[in-house]
C-alpha cells in the first residue's frame, strides 16, 4: 500500500492541474504575455512548459543553464519580457519597467535581496517569487536523513566498511541514540524548517526556531536574539537554514559555535557564508561538537584539498539537499501554478516582494 503522503501529493498535483486549466481559460481572455527563461530544462519539462504557457509567448535567454543556481548574465531577450522564469540578472531587472513578475528557480533569493531592487519592484507593483514550495520537502527529508544517520551511527559504520572492516558492535550500540525527546533549534524558519518540524513531530522533540520577522503563527516557539545562547546551550541539534545576507554572514562564528551544547550536532543547508568554517572545524576536532553535516560550503565546489574534507565527523554532500528525480518538472509545475495565479489576480505562492 502506498503511504498517505503519496496520495496527498497526487491529490495536490491533480488540484493544481484543475486550477491551472480554469486559470488558462480565463487567461485566454487577457493580454498575451511574453515569458523569458534562462532555464535549460530536460526535454520533457521543456515541452511541458511550452505547451502549458499558451496563449502566452515563451522566449529563451541567449545563454541558458542547466543548474538553476546559476544566474544569467544581462540578456537582450529579457527586455522583451513581462515575466521572468529562472535566474535573471538583478541589475538588469531594475532597468526593465515592463517586467511585472520574476519567478526564481531557487528557494533562496540572495542576489535579489537588495533594498534598491525591492524599492524598484514596489514602485511599479511588480512581484518576486521563489520556488521554495518545490524544495521544502527534499531539503527537510535530507536533514532528517542525516539526523537519523548520526543517531544510528551510519557514517561511522560506513567508515569502518571502507577501512579496516572491524566489528565494533558493542561500541556502536552504546553510541547510538534516539531522537525522541531531544532538543533542536532551527535557525531560519521558512518553508523548509516548517516542513522539517512536521517530519520531526513523531519523535516528540523539543523544537525552537529563529527568524528575521516573527509572524506569531509559527508552530514552534520562536527564540529572541537575547535568548539564543541559552537555547544553543541545551540543543542536541543545531540546524542552520539561514539565507545569505548582510546580517547572516558568519552568523555561526566562534562565539556562537562555542555556545552550542557540548556533544551536539550541527547541520547547514542554508548558505556556506553563514558559518565560520575554520571555527567549525576546530569545534569538531576538539570534540566540542559530535558531528556536522554540511550541504552548503564556501566556496562551492569545495576545493579537493580543503581541510573540511578531512575533518573528524564532518559529512559533506555537494549542495544536493534540494535535488530529486523530478526536480525540473517540479519547478515547471510550480511556475505554471503561479502563472495561473498571476493571470487571474490570485495571490502568488512563495512571494517575497
Amino acid at each position: 500500500m502506498l503511504p498517505a503522503s503519496h496520495w496527498r501529493y497526487e491529490r495536490h498535483m491533480i488540484n493544481k492541474g484543475m486550477d491551472r486549466k480554469k486559470g488558462k481559460v480565463r487567461a485566454v481572455e487577457q493580454q498575451k504575455l511574453t515569458i523569458w527563461t534562462n532555464a535549460k530544462l530536460p526535454v520533457d519539462a521543456a515541452d511541458h512548459l511550452a505547451s502549458h504557457v499558451s496563449p502566452h509567448r515563451l522566449v529563451f535567454a541567449c545563454e541558458t543553464n542547466s543548474l538553476n543556481l546559476v544566474a544569467s548574465p544581462p540578456d537582450p531577450m529579457l527586455a522583451e519580457a513581462d515575466i521572468a522564469f529562472g535566474q535573471p540578472d538583478a541589475d538588469q531587472i531594475r532597468q526593465l519597467p515592463n517586467l511585472k513578475w520574476i519567478h526564481l528557480t531557487t528557494a533562496g533569493y540572495t542576489p535579489y535581496d537588495r533594498e534598491d531592487l525591492r524599492a524598484e519592484l514596489r514602485s511599479r507593483d511588480a512581484s518576486l517569487t521563489t520556488s521554495s514550495g518545490v524544495y521544502d520537502e527534499p531539503c527537510a527529508q535530507h536533514v532528517l536523513a542525516m539526523m537519523l544517520a548520526f543517531a544510528r551511527q551510519l557514517p561511522q559504520s560506513h567508515a569502518t566498511q571502507i577501512s579496516d572492516r572491524s566489528w565494533p558492535a558493542a561500541e556502536r550500540r552504546h553510541r547510538s541514540f534516539l531522537l525522541n525527546g531531544q532538543t533542536a533549534i532551527l535557525c531560519g524558519f521558512g518553508e523548509i524548517a516548517i516542513r522539517l518540524c512536521e517530519l520531526l513531530s513523531p519523535f516528540r522533540m523539543k523544537l525552537f526556531g529563529t527568524r528575521r520577522n516573527v509572524l506569531g503563527n509559527e508552530p514552534i516557539q520562536m527564540v529572541a536574539p537575547s535568548e539564543l545562547a541559552d537555547i544553543l546551550s541545551v540543543s542536541d541539534h543545531v540546524i542552520n537554514v539561514l539565507p545569505a545576507n548582510a546580517t547572516t554572514t558568519d552568523y555561526f562564528d566562534s562565539d556562537r559555535l562555542k555556545a552550542i551544547k557540548r556533544g551536539a550536532y550541527f547541520y547547514n543547508i542554508g548558505r556556506g557564508v553563514t558559518v565560520d568554517q575554520d571555527a567549525l572545524r576546530l569545534a569538531l576536532e576538539s570534540g566540542a561538537l559530535a558531528g556536522a553535516y554540511l550541504d552548503v560550503m564556501t566556496p562551492e565546489p569545495l576545493p579537493t584539498d580543503h581541510a573540511l574534507w578531512r575533518t573528524t565527523n564532518c559529512v559533506i554532500t555537494p549542495h544536493t539537499a534540494g535535488g530529486f528525480e523530478s526536480e525540473m518538472m517540479g519547478l515547471v509545475e510550480h511556475f505554471l501554478d503561479n502563472l495561473s495565479r498571476f493571470t487571474t489576480n490570485t495571490p502568488l505562492l512563495n512571494r517575497v516582494i
